[in-house]
């Protein structure tokens, strides 16, 4: 079931009111439904000794819903409850110097500050839609994701929503592409620490 996001609300703009010098980076991975998002975010979190949140299931273990689209027959997204979880979540890792890999298939409701590095899966159409229907995804919702991916939807939230330079765009068909994707972060994230040390 996909979950509608609500319209950004002024969650976005919250500050960090007693915010910790952050000594690890925070990663949000993002893309497609079906790209490998949480499998490539959970070999991150455990090779780079990163928290790892899974957005969804934040979602729907608090019940960050605020209704339900019956047309649609999904969950609309509560911004407000969300954003103020995941604030928590990344005040407690900055104050306990622990970085975060984040993943979730949206990136436009998160407040630019919390990452340092967006990394948006892609994947192709062939690959994708075997994955899709592997899920159990029907043809309306199959086809609604794969239209996504073919028009970078995803990719081009990102480049809106944050400073190009921190956007990454990778592939992901192949667990050999995963390994080769966390081999990049490792080496980022090692950068990125001693730069800010």
């Amino acid at each position: 079931m996909a979950i509608l996001i609500s319209s950004l609300s002024s969650s976005t703009n919250r500050t960090m009111a007693d915010e910790t010098e952050r000594r690890r980076p925070n990663i949000l991975v993002t893309g497609t439904p079906g790209v490998g998002k949480t499998a490539t975010a959970a070999m991150l979190a455990e090779r780079l000794g990163l928290q790892h949140i899974n957005v969804g299931d934040i979602i729907k273990q608090h019940k960050c819903y605020d209704g339900h689209d019956d047309a649609l027959d999904t969950h609309i997204l509560d911004e407000d409850k969300l954003l103020d979880l995941m604030e928590a979540m990344f005040q407690k890792c900055a104050a306990d110097n622990i970085g975060i890999v984040a993943d979730y298939h949206s990136c436009e409701l998160f407040p630019e500050r919390w990452f340092d590095l967006i990394l948006v899966l892609r994947a192709n159409t062939t690959i994708l839609f075997d994955r899709l229907t592997e899920r159990g995804y029907n043809d309306n919702k199959r086809s609604e994701n794969m239209e996504a991916e073919i028009m970078q939807v995803v990719l081009d939230e990102a480049r809106e929503s944050y400073d190009v330079d921190i956007v990454q765009e990778l592939p992901s068909n192949t667990k050999e592409d995963m390994e080769a994707n966390v081999e990049r972060c490792r080496a980022w994230a090692e950068q990125w620490v001693k730069d800010n040390a």
